[in-house]
């Protein structure tokens, strides 16, 4: 067989490596580009002196090229795993990081010792902190919540095809949503809008990556929605920028909870704020 035309898998991830893309990220869009996207790393080992169709080459090193370009490699796939869930997802939605996970784990605990517990995920994007919750705790009733119809859309789907109950309704975070809730959760935009690092990430929506001068204006809006929808002794817990824990924690002591506290990232980065609405005050 004519090596030029078809190289064989080993020497198309050699090929990305030289192009200057990350072991990984070649290794899912080979996975992808071979139409074998569940198969895992390990296939890949296997397989390395399998040869590539041309056209699946070609389709490969463009898929390649728009990565090192800045694309996530969740939406060149179209997939994204979070918290064991195969996602879809596309530019309509911010891409779920992996550090996310903190603020699902979070959710779970605080809602360990409840039956049938009710929970609300605002600015849900694809979906993927509704459905991990959900999926975990079959009995919660989980509502998302977004401004988008194009992301609500995007985390219906997910929903329909994981098979999960989750609820959608559109709304500007808590404003026309029925409470009370033992958790409100989010993971809203935080980045300052005159932040450098947004022109790196041309490809996500910027309306779910920028919130005003300082960062902090969606969470600000949240915090003081949050009392008003939360059962006494409910909890909300957001996520927030590398930087922002402390701004944060004054939000929540100023608002009234009680309890709050902050939970770091895989990287040991305050990622996460809380705080429990107090059970003996009643709500203004």
């Amino acid at each position: 067989m004519n090596h030029t035309t078809s190289p064989t898998l080993a020497q198309a991830l050699a090929q990305a490596h030289t192009l200057g893309l990350a072991r990984i990220d070649a290794q899912l869009l080979l996975l992808h580009a071979v139409g074998r996207p569940d198969a895992g790393r390990a296939w890949l080992l296997a397989h390395d002196s399998d040869t590539m169709h041309e056209a699946v080459h070609t389709q490969f090193i463009a898929l390649c090229q728009r990565r090192l370009a800045g694309e996530p490699v969740a939406y060149l796939t179209g997939r994204k795993e979070f918290y064991g869930l195969p996602l879809q997802v596309d530019a309509r939605v911010l891409d779920p990081r992996p550090d996310t996970e903190t603020l699902v784990d979070w959710a779970l605990e605080v809602i360990a010792p409840l039956a049938s517990p009710r929970v609300v995920d605002l600015g849900t994007g694809s979906g993927a902190i509704a459905l991990a919750l959900q999926s975990q705790r079959t009995d919660a009733q989980v509502l998302a919540v977004d401004a988008s119809t194009d992301a609500l859309a995007v985390a219906r789907s997910n929903a329909e095809r994981l098979g999960l109950p989750v609820h959608f309704q559109p709304a500007n975070w808590l404003a026309g949503v029925e409470g009370p809730f033992d958790a409100i959760v989010s993971n809203p935009p935080y980045i300052p809008s005159a932040d450098p690092h947004l022109a790196a990430l041309t490809h996500e929506p910027l309306q779910a990556l920028a919130s005003g001068a300082d960062g902090l204006e969606d969470l600000r809006t949240i915090v003081a929605q949050a009392p008003t929808h939360l059962r006494p002794g409910g909890w909300l817990l957001l996520e927030h920028g590398y930087d922002q824990a402390e701004a944060v924690q004054a939000l929540l002591a100023t608002q009234g909870f009680v309890q709050v506290q902050s939970r770091n990232d895989l990287a040991g980065v305050a990622r996460c704020t809380g705080g429990q609405w107090p059970a003996a005050q009643t709500v203004k």
